[in-house]
């Protein structure tokens, strides 16, 4: 059956950013599918409730508070995974994100604190897990989330955009040097109904120009980005590596700019 492709039934999935969002919304598709999940957030109360509704699924669960700006974080969370399950077959590097600012208020720790939220320190989990995958599973999934930000022009997202934008291209780049045993993929989101779109979504001119400038008319949910994440993440996409797929409406531009001083 081609269904069983989708499946991740025997197999561990550890999730950043597992607390809310679409962490969680690929946490808990992802046990639904079978897998096994680590929710890894800095929040405990974030994680342990996304953990008690994948065992709500039928899935074993594991919360590690990680802080994946932290090197020794992130070599706790693949420790903690091991020793509770044995092994790692799919990594979700989802933890990431960077408020807007106008380029010239950026500061130098501001921007590099962006590349390192958003693609430094994907890299370096992703370095820490793919020898634990293949010395336990024999090879893995990786799925990075990015964003649409990475590739279109935005006013003020000139550290966000920077830091998508490195985390595509190390998507692609490390896919290369690890295939076939482990394939690496990139989902790029537009705007989706998460905490993150609360200020556009409450507020109805807002909403209504945002959805105007989607050409399917309503901002993403967690489940689209999981369902694409599910696909990439099992064997359904066996063939598949260095991609960056796009989960995003249909979008071509920003749907919502955020205005900056003009010179």
């Amino acid at each position: 059956m081609i269904l069983d492709r989708f499946r991740l039934d025997g197999r561990v999935a550890i999730v950043t950013g597992a607390g809310k969002g679409i962490g969680r919304g690929i946490a808990l598709g992802f046990a639904e599918a079978g897998a096994d999940i680590v929710c890894g957030a800095r929040t405990q109360a974030d994680i342990e409730a996304t953990a008690e509704a994948v065992r709500e699924r039928g899935a074993r669960a594991l919360a590690v508070p990680c802080d994946v700006l932290e090197t020794e974080s992130l070599e706790n969370l693949v420790s903690s995974t091991l020793d509770a399950f044995g092994r790692i077959d799919v990594l979700v590097n989802n933890a990431g994100g960077t408020g807007p600012r106008a380029a010239l208020e950026t500061s130098e720790r501001y921007f590099e604190m962006a590349l390192r939220f958003n693609v430094t320190q994907a890299f370096l989990l992703s370095k820490l897990v793919v020898p634990k995958m293949l010395e336990t599973a024999g090879g893995g999934s990786i799925v990075n989330i990015s964003s649409r930000a990475s590739d279109m022009v935005q006013t003020a997202f000139a550290a966000y955009g920077a830091g998508k934008a490195a985390l595509n291209q190390m998507t692609r780049n490390v896919a290369a040097e690890w295939a076939p045993k482990v394939r690496v993929n990139a989902i790029s989101v537009g705007g989706v109904d998460t905490d993150a779109l609360t200020v556009v979504m409450q507020n109805e001119a807002a909403r209504q120009l945002f959805e105007a400038g989607t050409p399917m008319g309503r901002p993403g949910s967690v489940e689209d980005v999981a369902c694409a994440a599910l696909y990439l993440a099992s064997d359904a996409s066996g063939w598949v590596t260095g991609g960056v797929f796009q989960v995003d409406g249909g979008a071509e531009a920003p749907a919502i700019r955020v205005p900056v001083e003009p010179l």
